[in-house]
């Protein structure tokens, strides 16, 4: 018999990508789905994924063990958000009135709105104060169903407030259930105090920020926005080139607002990932797929800008890239920590099957962030993160859309939230 210390039993229906790397193209849209479904764990590891009668036969629940009642709910991995900037001061609801009475978004951040005036708000915070808001968040995140989490800094834009955010990030998560990947985004933008010495800003972040980020251990990631009001491909490929030479994993913030080449740098970095990706032309999808560098959809992001260009789901999955769906949660562009939104608005305007979508939110963002050995799917051996979502099958997750339906949430084989019944 089977050994476990936690078993979920009564599910309707289980659905899961498998596999321990990212999946391309028509794999993507087969998952393992079993119904009448069981999932045990032990030691925070899964142990059993089958059928409930299969877990009568096979499994012994070890005296004291927990017993999670599904109560004919789905089961899925726990999510994983591959693109989050949690380490904020601030909201900026004020300009998301203004672009809806026309204002772009290009507009705002030229006049010193945007991303300069949350720099602004977080760097009057103090560490402890955006610790508490990590954590804060990270509660708020889990409840909804993630448990694993990237979250960036790039917000301080100095050598102080970028090293207060990723410390920030450290201490707030030290402790919590949810699995925290840092990375540092010194190259969001350029501080007002640098505008008329760009080569100063950048001599900062490779000479000094990267370092000092390296030698704490304060990310596992380095990260760069290359757009006409940020970095040009040039100036992102110096930064990210010496932050591989720290050891640190590459990944870029692409082709957002246009084609400016930033599809082809992360190819060409090797990168973990290439974010947005809204206006990638077709050779920049096709050197992603060639090189194998996930491309991660933020479609979320794109409906609250109101953007014309639509996520390209499909362009990417026809061209063999592995994609990933995440939230881009942030104050400015998308103030959402709903990975269940993200998946609406990658099935209804990125035009994403729901199994795509699933596999996009689960085993290719852990993939993304090299963590698809342990997470990411339900398989024997890999942590046991995972939530039953109180819907009788996947497809519900999108259907009804405008709520989540999240139940109960499991990490490291341990319950860590319960919704309270009605």
């Amino acid at each position: 018999m089977i050994a476990a210390d936690l078993a979920v039993l009564g599910i309707s229906e289980l659905a899961t990508p498998q596999g321990t790397t990212a999946l391309a193209g028509a794999e993507m849209d087969r998952l393992r789905v079993v119904r009448d479904a069981a999932v045990a764990s032990r030691a925070g590891k899964i142990v059993f994924v089958g059928t409930e009668r299969e877990f009568h036969e096979a499994v012994s629940l070890a005296p004291g063990g927990r017993r999670v009642d599904a109560r004919g709910g789905t089961v899925l991995p726990g999510f994983v958000d591959a693109h989050t900037h949690l380490p904020f001061a601030g909201w900026r609801e004020q300009e998301f009135d203004e672009r809806l009475r026309g204002a772009t978004y290009s507009e705002i951040a030229a006049r010193g709105g945007g991303i300069l005036s949350t720099v602004a708000q977080t760097r009057a915070s103090s560490h402890a104060e955006l610790a508490e808001q990590v954590r804060t968040r990270l509660d708020d995140m889990l409840r909804l169903g993630t448990t694993t989490v990237e979250a960036k800094s790039g917000y301080g834009l100095s050598f102080e407030d970028e090293l207060k955010q990723l410390t920030a990030l450290r201490d707030a998560s030290a402790d919590h259930p949810v699995d925290l990947v840092p990375t540092f985004l010194g190259a969001h933008t350029v501080p007002v105090e640098y505008r008329d010495r760009r080569e100063g800003y950048i001599r900062l972040l490779v000479e000094r920020l990267l370092p000092e980020v390296s030698r704490q251990r304060l990310a596992e990631y380095a990260d760069a926005f290359v757009d006409e009001h940020a970095f040009t491909v040039d100036e992102a490929r110096a930064v990210l080139e010496a932050a591989r030479g720290h050891g640190l994993g590459v990944r870029l913030h692409a082709d957002q607002l246009a084609d400016g080449g930033a599809a082809r740098l992360a190819a060409d970095l090797g990168a973990a990932s290439a974010d947005h990706l809204e206006y990638a032309s077709d050779r920049g999808i096709e050197a992603l797929a060639r090189a194998g560098t996930c491309g991660v959809l933020l479609p979320a992001a794109t409906f609250f800008l109101m953007m014309d260009a639509r996520p390209p789901g499909r362009k990417l999955i026809d061209a063999g890239v592995p994609v990933v769906v995440a939230t881009d949660f942030n104050p400015g562009s998308c103030p959402t920590d709903s990975m269940t939104a993200a998946l609406w608005f990658a099935c209804l305007s990125a035009r994403l099957p729901v199994d795509e979508a699933i596999c996009a939110a689960t085993l290719n963002a852990a993939h993304s962030l090299g963590r698809a050995g342990s997470t990411g799917s339900l398989e024997t051996g890999k942590r046991a993160d995972l939530v039953v979502h109180a819907i009788p099958n996947r497809y519900h997750l999108v259907y009804r859309f405008g709520a989540p339906h999240v139940g109960t949430v499991i990490v490291n084989g341990r319950v860590v939230y319960e919704r309270e019944a009605a």
